[in-house]
């Protein structure tokens, strides 16, 4: 968000959100039950690289694409091997990012097969509406957060005859997004008691929200699926080759945008889990 963008940064940008557009509505064409998870990121990303001519540090993916299935709401990405498909009862976000000149678009869609998740979907859209309508220059974090609480938690999903309060999962939510870096120091909340800070001029947000039947609110599970250089961490001597081949390689093609292990693998980079995880 930004009313005033220098000319290279605005067009980095809207080259970034086009390619983003047509991706999204690629993918929106063969995501079904039945593909595997790995399937629908691999072409969701080969799409991505190639429509913005990905080359390195200059343009490419800003993240490892996510395929978060039911009541896994952010952040899951399969790596290589993983054999898992699609069902027809499925809640699955789809969230991936794209960059110009490390000026990042980073956005997600939800699709669902049964229309009883219906009420679901619309909740959390309805919901980054409000927190889009809500933002803006001198606008509060916490004060956006508050009104997108009440937007999602308007609504009710019927499952089963069971009916269930849409929450709004208070422990995830936007972000401010900076160049090679897509989480930023300023968080958007998606629940009302947040900071009091405000959106300045000249800064960029990600409006994210998150609805939930559970209990509105996630823990870490899972195996590790995206890696991400620490934004301003200082240099240290590092002795081993491997490890620091491994940080080249890192830096050449990712610097402090995330990734995934399998694209090491797409890179030539073998064994290097050992290292990854130090």
């Amino acid at each position: 968000m930004k009313e005033k963008l220098f000319d290279t940064e605005y067009e980095s940008l809207r080259q970034a959100a086009e390619c983003h557009r047509q991706v999204r509505r690629y993918a929106q064409s063969f995501v079904r039950p039945g593909i595997s998870y790995l399937e629908v990121v691999k072409r969701i990303e080969d799409a991505a690289r190639k429509l913005i001519r990905a080359n390195k540090l200059e343009a490419g993916m800003a993240f490892p694409c996510g395929t978060s299935i039911n009541n896994c709401a952010a952040h899951f990405a399969p790596n290589l091997g993983d054999t898992k498909i699609l069902h027809k009862d499925d809640v699955v976000k789809i969230d991936f990012g794209v960059h110009v000149n490390g000026y990042l678009v980073d956005s997600a869609f939800t699709v669902a097969f049964n229309p009883i998740y219906d009420p679901l979907l619309e909740a959390s859209k309805e919901a980054t509406a409000t927190g889009v309508k809500e933002s803006g220059i001198d606008a509060r974090l916490g004060e956006i957060g508050e009104r997108i609480q009440e937007t999602m938690e308007s609504y009710e999903v019927e499952i089963k005859g069971k009916t269930y309060k849409v929450r709004s999962i208070q422990n995830l939510g936007g972000h401010m997004v900076n160049r090679y870096r897509v989480h930023g120091h300023k968080m958007v909340p998606t629940v009302k008691g947040g900071s009091q800070q405000k959106m300045e001029e000249g800064e960029i947000y990600a409006i994210e929200t998150f609805g939930s039947t559970g209990k509105g609110y996630v823990m870490e599970t899972e195996d590790t699926s995206h890696y991400m250089r620490t934004f301003d961490a200082k240099p240290v001597a590092i002795r081993n080759s491997r490890s620091r081949a491994l940080l080249k390689l890192i830096e050449d093609n990712f610097s402090t945008l995330a990734f995934a292990r399998r694209w090491l693998d797409e890179l030539g980079f073998e064994k290097y889990l050992p290292t990854l995880t130090l």
